[in-house]
């Protein structure tokens, strides 16, 4: 989150500065604790084999469900799976691509789960692409805003200052929030395939959900610290117009 890197500023910014360290502390420590319960559970289910490897439980899900268009391709690094609506790509890390586990199962049926979203016009998800030219634009205003930061450059004022701030995060937030919808359907989406296919036996299938559900925590911590940033600032900028 492009505000992280925000010093704390002169004059009314360094009384928030302690306060503002406390809310950045608190969210990264919650987003490190849900990363790594999530890495702990990948390992842990990685080691559960089942008959298919990831690319095919993504094959067969597609299949199954009417979808011709979109490919299966693996890309680089770890827990880089994604959906790309553009290109009409499942995209699965190299380790869930050609692993056959329980984890690489649930990430490639939780991916085509995007694509079964995108097939069916979810608007969640059609919002969530809508806003991301926006999301861009706002990160852009917060890499100048953070320059202005660092050099000491405030001829907008502090409450002009403020104002950007809150806006930009507004957009973020409102993104964060955005996005739970769309990733916990994706999940949904999954875990009913995964039963219907007989893929997993019930146990198999408990952990592929347990793996999902620590997946989408990531997506509520993000949205917690996005929040709980907003709020901070939109604080400061209520004390700064009292003043």
């Amino acid at each position: 989150m492009m505000i992280a890197t925000l010093p704390a500023h002169t004059n009314g910014f360094m009384g928030i500065s302690i306060g503002y360290w406390l809310v950045l502390g608190g969210t990264m420590l919650l987003s490190f604790l849900v990363s790594s319960m999530l890495k702990r559970r990948f390992a842990e289910y990685s080691q559960i084999p089942l008959r298919v490897t990831g690319a095919q439980v993504a094959e067969m899900m597609l299949k199954q469900n009417g979808i011709t268009d979109v490919r299966v391709i693996h890309v680089d690094g770890q827990l880089t799976d994604h959906y790309d609506p553009l290109n009409k790509t499942v995209n699965l890390s190299e380790s869930v691509y050609h692993m056959n586990s329980v984890a690489a199962a649930a990430v490639a049926a939780h991916e085509c789960g995007h694509a079964l979203q995108h097939k069916e016009a979810y608007a969640w998800l059609g919002l969530r692409s809508k806003m991301v030219p926006i999301v861009s634009i706002s990160s852009q205003i917060m890499n100048v805003v953070m320059l202005l930061g660092v050099f000491g450059a405030f001829a907008l004022g502090n409450g002009m200052f403020l104002w950007i701030i809150v806006a930009a995060l507004a957009v973020t937030a409102a993104f964060s929030l955005v996005t739970l919808p769309v990733e916990f359907d994706a999940s949904r989406r999954a875990l009913a395939w995964i039963e219907r296919s007989g893929l997993a036996t019930n146990i198999e299938h408990e952990r592929a959900k347990n793996a999902l559900f620590w997946a989408a925590m990531t997506y509520v911590a993000a949205a917690i610290g996005s929040i709980s940033m907003l709020m901070y600032y939109v604080l400061q900028l209520m004390g700064a117009r009292r003043d």
